[in-house]
């Protein structure tokens, strides 16, 4: 096990409710969050004896899960993980699969108590929405750690289809252009084309009801939403912005990210 101490941001700030802390890079937030995120969760294991946390793909979390898998410091036999979002029909083997995603990083890793996927390729999508909010709905959520889309989504919240007052937990929506683009430019497909045009996701109050929320928004390509998020008005437009109003979440930033701020 390696032990180390949170490093120090660089600035931070409140963004209305939203305390926001500014790394001097992406290694210094990697290092901040998994040091948080240890704490929080055992935490939570003193408490009540497990810990239940929701963590997000793409490749904002890539450094942060692998330094959270290489230090040790948590008993995860007594941490169950649940997943914010899946494209629909896409097989558990596909390379752009959440699920394989979250086998690879973390899973075959940590080796958690619990590792509760939603089913992209499941025959009764509906139904399968309604096994994964039974599932969230079965014990409360200490953490819920998410990235920041270039179009502003959380999850696969893009703003054409977020609620801040959704009533379902888990839903299908269809993905704008801008949030498929980003899929392309990150290599996880070859063409606007080839991108599943529906995914599961879960909404903003799902997101949000996480006793904490850990954002990390990483890289000059998020400085726009990240603008927009902090400085912009709390709307759907930009669906992070509802973290404005989350007092129980940080926004963690790098210089990069934190540009035009």
């Amino acid at each position: 096990m390696s032990s180390f101490t949170a490093p120090a941001p660089l600035r931070s700030f409140q963004a209305d409710l939203l305390p926001v802390h500014v790394f001097p890079g992406q290694d210094e937030l990697a290092r901040y969050t998994t040091a948080t995120v240890r704490d929080i969760l055992n935490e939570a294991i003193a408490r009540q004896g497990t810990a239940a946390a929701i963590l997000a793909t793409g490749n904002s979390q890539i450094r942060f899960l692998r330094l959270l898998a290489e230090s040790g410091g948590v008993d995860w036999s007594k941490v169950t993980l649940f997943h914010m979002d899946e494209y629909l029909g896409v097989p558990a083997d596909h390379p752009a699969c959440f699920r394989r995603y979250m086998k690879e990083r973390v899973e075959s890793l940590l080796r958690p108590r619990h590792f509760h996927y939603i089913g992209g390729d499941a025959d009764l999508p509906l139904d399968e929405c309604a096994r994964y909010t039974a599932l969230l709905h079965a014990q409360p959520i200490d953490l819920c750690c998410m990235g920041v889309g270039e179009n502003g989504h959380i999850a696969f919240n893009d703003p054409h289809v977020a609620r801040f007052d959704d009533p379902h937990a888990v839903k299908l929506v269809k993905l704008d252009d801008a949030c498929k683009m980003q899929q392309v430019k990150e290599g996880h497909f070859p063409s606007l084309e080839a991108v599943p045009p529906y995914a599961f996701t879960l909404t903003v109050p799902a997101l949000l009801a996480a006793k904490r929320v850990l954002c990390l928004a990483p890289e000059k390509r998020k400085a726009i939403p990240v603008r927009d998020m902090v400085r912009g008005p709390v709307s759907t437009a930009c669906p992070a912005s509802i973290l404005r109003t989350a007092p129980h979440a940080a926004l963690l930033l790098d210089i990069d990210s934190a540009t035009l701020l």
